[in-house]
């Protein structure tokens, strides 16, 4: 609850930096890449990326913790004439969300979860994507000295993703001086 209270606060003061309205280079080239289908952006925010992976032909369903976020993204959808089923929803839980999704986007949402949110999110994350579907995840990583609430390291993402997924490409990188990582998953078959 306040985790979702802060999160209210953030979009309803203009205070959301992740928000850039653009979508990054590496969803663009994944979508020019891929055939369209099913896709799940998880923490969707306003609805930039689940927009523009429409535009490319999929199918979007947007979830996001803000309810302000949603109405925005339902709000700029309209405005580029799409349909989008966005979603109200915490992502840990993913209650209405069935699937089964060929693809599953997430920018900077699985690293601000709590380990008991962390646990949830994999689970119906593993639960909703298809095997052999796509997870392209952004995450901060934790830097040398930081606190390991500051992100994930990697022994964190084997840890967490391993078990279920195959990671095809880890591609290291900074947001302003913060480590992070661009990680490609392929969910493994039963």
């Amino acid at each position: 609850m306040i985790r979702r209270l802060i999160f209210e606060l953030r979009y309803l003061r203009a205070k959301t930096p992740w928000d850039t309205g653009i979508s990054p280079p590496e969803l663009m080239k994944y979508l020019a890449e891929s055939s369209p289908g099913h896709a799940l952006d998880l923490g969707c925010g306003t609805g930039t990326n689940a927009i523009t992976m429409t535009q490319f032909g999929w199918q979007v369903v947007g979830v996001d913790l803000s309810v302000l976020a949603i109405r925005a993204a339902r709000r700029n959808a309209r405005q580029a004439g799409l349909e989008i089923d966005f979603r109200q929803e915490d992502v840990s839980r993913l209650a209405s969300i069935e699937g089964p999704f060929d693809f599953a986007l997430d920018i900077g949402c699985f690293h601000s979860l709590s380990a008991v949110g962390q646990q949830g999110y994999l689970r119906n994350l593993t639960r909703v994507l298809k095997p052999v579907g796509v997870y392209l995840m952004y995450t901060w990583l934790v830097g040398e000295g930081d606190s390991p609430s500051a992100g994930l390291s990697e022994a964190d993402i084997s840890t967490f993703f391993e078990p279920c997924f195959e990671i095809r490409s880890f591609n290291r990188g900074t947001e302003g001086e913060r480590p992070s990582a661009w990680i490609q998953m392929i969910r493994k078959s039963e």
